[in-house]
């Protein structure tokens, strides 16, 4: 894991070339159908690894809120604005801020933990071209495959935040939802927020897919949508109360032969 330098000694990450990459031989590979016995139990081992290097690295941030959103979205935008007033109230009552440490939303809810002094964590994604983490961590960890890295933004956290994004992000919160929907983890709160940009997602959702019996009202209901951070607090504060008043490590003490800090 590293540790971020001072603020304004990284330039901002460009949201503009988030996306805009070559592709990767090395990950086409593995996903392009089965390879040799050999290099089949080299990429499970990695990804063995990969997953173990996570679980210590992370094991001591706290309870986390999850942030998810565009990377392509700019300082001046409101959106911008409103998930980072969202990191630093989060901050403000205890929670790790966890985002995916790229630019954009991500860069903006970090910030606002930052603010305000809170603690500030990203997932960040190896990508063919760099991805550099965004100025306002306080600590990061590089993953190689995105579905490692998906697991750990959802591990650590007990409320999600999901600001305006496209492929990427729909994927994460449907995927959170599932995971909810199924039982695969607790029914932790996922909060939308910028409803005009959701409005016609959720019109699809209820006109079609609860309405043909895809889905269950509770399934609907499982999610907040709103423009408010003070109500966005409630909701998550509500929620996980009891979490942030006891000791959320597993009472265990760091072992730096373990990678624990």
């Amino acid at each position: 894991m590293n540790e971020s330098k001072d603020e304004n000694s990284t330039p901002p990450s460009d949201p503009s070339t988030w996306g805009k990459i070559a592709r990767s031989p090395i990950d086409e590979r593995f996903l392009e159908g089965p390879g040799s016995r050999s290099a089949e139990l080299g990429r499970a081992l990695r990804i063995t690894a990969e997953f173990v290097r996570g679980f210590r690295e992370l094991h001591f941030v706290g309870p986390c809120v999850t942030v998810f959103g565009s990377a392509r979205t700019r300082e001046d935008h409101p959106h911008y604005a409103l998930a980072r007033a969202m990191g630093a109230e989060l901050a403000k009552s205890g929670f790790t801020v966890m985002t995916g440490g790229g630019p954009g939303i991500m860069e903006a809810a970090n910030r606002g933990a930052r603010d305000v002094g809170g603690s500030s964590i990203g997932c960040n994604i190896e990508l063919p071209k760099e991805q550099r983490p965004n100025p306002y961590l306080d600590r990061w960890v590089t993953f190689r495959y995105f579905f490692v890295r998906k697991v750990m933004l959802v591990k650590y956290s007990v409320a999600f935040v999901v600001l305006p994004g496209g492929f990427g992000t729909m994927d994460e919160i449907f995927e959170t939802i599932t995971l909810i929907q199924t039982g695969k983890i607790h029914d932790f709160p996922v909060v939308l927020m910028g409803s005009e940009y959701w409005q016609p997602l959720f019109a699809f959702i209820r006109g079609r897919m609860l309405r043909d019996g895809m889905i269950e009202e509770r399934d609907v209901e499982r999610v907040l949508v709103t423009d408010s951070v003070d109500e966005a607090m409630s909701a998550i504060a509500t929620a996980n109360a009891p979490l942030v008043r006891r000791k959320w490590v597993g009472g265990a003490r760091r072992r730096a032969w373990l990678g624990e800090r």
